[in-house]
């Protein structure tokens, strides 16, 4: 058993006391990168995207004996993360004052350009600056698309939102993008 193996694998391990804590380490090898960059993007901080990440794989490993296998694993852990992302944003946003997205936006590219993890070019900073411009829906479903190339069906379970709406909100998204990145 490694992070190559299937999923059904590494639950049926995970379900053995035995096997419990090789099965899940090999659960985290699996999927811990992909979490990272997801909260990453809500985030923006590589500092607070290690904390929401090994917030989500403590959820993950006190909540795993209750996955039903309704979705996909990797999609019931994307669940998880992005709730932890957003629960992270709506507390610190309190401290921050912010009052509107607009003002959300500014903190945060701010965040991604103070950032030495940060090595993008140019062109990658303003597009994530776009991103940034985004309403927060409208930045999930963009960076799910675009960035984890997830079908709209999986992001309809892990969103808990329809297809068609996360269809309009990817569409509404790209036509902001698109004008940001010709201004100027």
């Amino acid at each position: 058993m490694d992070s190559q193996s299937d999923d059904t694998e590494l639950l049926a391990a995970f379900g053995d006391e035995r096997t419990k804590a090789k099965a899940f380490e090999c659960i985290l090898d699996k999927y811990h990168k992909k979490v990272y960059w997801l909260v990453r993007r809500i985030v923006i901080s590589h500092d607070d995207a290690d904390d929401v990440s090994q917030n989500t794989f403590v959820k993950i490993w006190t909540q795993l004996d209750s996955y039903r296998g309704e979705s996909k694993l990797y999609t019931w852990i994307f669940r998880i993360a992005t709730n932890e992302a957003l629960l992270f944003i709506r507390k610190r946003r309190p401290q921050l004052s912010l009052q509107d997205e607009e003002a959300d936006a500014s903190y945060l590219a701010s965040k991604l350009t103070a950032d030495s993890y940060f090595d993008g070019n140019k062109l990658e900073l303003k597009l994530q600056q776009a991103i940034l411009t985004l309403p927060d829906k409208q930045r999930l479903v963009f960076n799910m698309k675009y960035y984890e190339n997830l079908k709209y069906e999986e992001m309809s379970q892990v969103l808990n939102t329809s297809v068609g709406a996360l269809k309009a909100s990817y569409h509404h998204a790209v036509k902001k993008i698109e004008t940001f990145m010709k201004a100027d």
